[in-house]
């Protein structure tokens, strides 16, 4: 139905009424600085059920709490399961601000278009179904803003970088903020919002969590941060927000027979996600979601300028050393990662993104010379393998050790084997293919959630929640990085040559695939 000026949907602005002495009480009840919210949705809010229609507004006890969070606090995030209603309860706030709060400015930022259409909908609808009464006049209806003639105005956007950048808000809805895509986008928006906040604005966050690293995440985190300095809990977070977050089991509709039918319909992993709010990763990963929750990393033992170490040397052990370079000019990044083996335990990490490639194998002979130096300080030579991938830029590092001399790099350069009839020119190091890569792929993912390599670095880690699926294989999300990866798929590939000729790294390899690993994905797509 076609919105119109003429009062039938809507009130013309600058009506002139006549109120009986119960609509002044509704009034003066709604205006009520404590209970007004909950009491003008309860009294006057009705939303559209799929198969009843227009119904009133009766919340649950959850919901009641969530409300009142909104009302009584000036920033709130709110994580709840899916379907609780938060977006219900949200617009129905937001209406009651902009009918009751004279020149109130009110963006709503959703993650979607689409999703950004449903709440100004289901405001509109709220409106519409309102006694002319309480609700203000109309000046401007459009589609994405409206605006009242009590100087309020609302607006619904999509999430980008400069959404509310310049504007002088007096409250932002946030909704399903945790999969504003890419995650760089949420930072940035949040980046520009900040200063509206901070002259008085308000915000309103809610979501389900999806990976523990995005913008949500983080203002959860310093949210829960309640205690001060003598231990005394407080009612915010460090960063000013009141956390708030509600069970499944609040829904009077959920018992633990509904919870087992929903696993079984969208699997465990989904459940606890989206129900439970736990922070797994949302995309098709290539480690399992669950795993990548359960790694946590370490700090480094010792830093030697930009290599973090994170474990001792060892000399009875074996060390893989691999570097996958980089131009070195600012885009990705020239990373080396140091395993000890038989334990395929993370020992040292390095990673930049403006290091020329001479300098990068620099710091690899560096890095091998302090694994040789510091075993002899411990009274044994500890067996050092090096390689570096040489697709592109590979080449302009395999130049520079053979201008500095293989016999200048302690360890033995190890190369992939020669595949019989194979006539292409030999190169050393290892190159990468479609079929390698997906391949070893699928070792990591074993090895990894098997519990048979340990990973320290906090930096890999945060890259593998954002190596996901891209058509037949993996490869880092757009805007992302998968250097730290890449050179540890490198190393996996390094201990497949060494499990040919020593026995203990040929057991630990071998192992990688048992009855409780997880298959790899199969994906039907048309390019890599």
């Amino acid at each position: 139905m076609a919105k119109s000026l003429d009062g039938v949907l809507i009130k013309k602005a600058h009506k002139q009424e006549r109120y009986t002495l119960e609509e002044v009480k509704h009034l003066e009840a709604c205006m009520d600085p404590v209970t007004g919210p909950l009491y003008f949705m309860t009294h006057f809010l009705k939303i559209q059920h799929p198969v009843r229609g227009a119904i009133d507004f009766v919340p649950y006890g959850f919901q009641v709490r969530l409300i009142e969070a909104y009302h009584n606090h000036k920033d709130v995030i709110a994580m709840l399961p899916r379907q609780m209603g938060k977006t219900t309860c949200a617009c129905g706030y937001l209406l009651w601000f902009t009918m009751f709060v004279p020149e109130a400015q009110v963006l709503i930022a959703a993650h979607k278009y689409e999703g950004a259409q449903d709440i100004m909908n289901r405001y509109r609808y709220g409106y519409e179904n309102l006694p002319d009464f309480i609700r203000a006049g109309v000046i401007s209806y459009n589609r994405n803003t409206i605006e009242y003639d009590n100087g309020a105005r609302i607006q619904a956007t999509t999430t980008t970088e400069n959404t509310g950048r310049g504007k002088s808000l007096s409250l932002i809805y946030c909704d399903e903020f945790a999969f504003v895509q890419p995650p760089e986008k949420a930072k940035e928006f949040w980046t520009a919002l900040s200063p509206t906040l901070s002259t008085g604005g308000r915000a309103i966050i809610t979501s389900t969590p999806n990976s523990d690293e995005d913008q949500f995440a983080m203002i959860w985190t310093e949210a829960n941060k309640k205690f001060d300095e003598y231990g005394n809990e407080q009612e915010l977070g460090v960063n000013g927000f009141f956390s708030y977050f509600a069970e499944w089991k609040e829904h009077p509709d959920r018992d633990d027979a509904w919870a087992a039918v929903e696993r079984a319909k969208i699997g465990e992993e989904r459940f606890r996600r989206e129900f439970d709010c736990e922070f797994l990763i949302f995309d098709e990963t290539l480690i399992n979601a669950v795993k990548l929750a359960e790694l946590s990393g370490s700090e480094p033992k010792m830093t030697m300028g930009q290599t973090r170490w994170y474990k001792d040397i060892d000399p009875k052990l074996t060390y893989l050393l691999a570097l996958d370079p980089s131009l070195g000019t600012g885009g990705d990044y020239g990373a080396i990662q140091v395993y000890e083996m038989p334990t395929m335990i993370q020992v040292a990490e390095w990673h930049h993104n403006l290091t020329p490639v001479q300098n990068q194998v620099k710091h690899m002979r560096e890095i091998l010379k302090y694994i040789l130096e510091r075993g002899a300080e411990k009274g044994g030579a500890p067996q050092i393998y090096y390689s570096v991938e040489n697709n592109n830029i590979g080449e302009a590092a395999l130049m520079v050790i053979s201008d500095i001399g293989e016999e200048n790099f302690p360890g033995l350069f190890l190369s992939e084997p020669i595949r019989k009839g194979h006539f292409r020119k030999f190169r050393k190091g290892f190159n990468t293919t479609h079929r390698t890569k997906v391949s070893t792929c699928s070792q990591l993912k074993n090895l990894l959630e098997t519990n048979k390599m340990k990973i320290n670095s906090k930096a890999l880690i945060s890259e593998l929640k954002t190596f996901v699926a891209s058509g037949l294989g993996f490869k880092a999300k757009s805007g992302e990085h998968d250097d730290l990866v890449s050179s540890t798929l490198l190393v996996i590939r390094m201990a497949d040559v060494l499990a040919d000729w020593d026995p203990k790294i040929y057991d630990k390899m071998t192992e990688k695939i048992t009855e409780e690993s997880m298959p790899m994905p199969i994906f039907i797509s048309t390019g890599f």
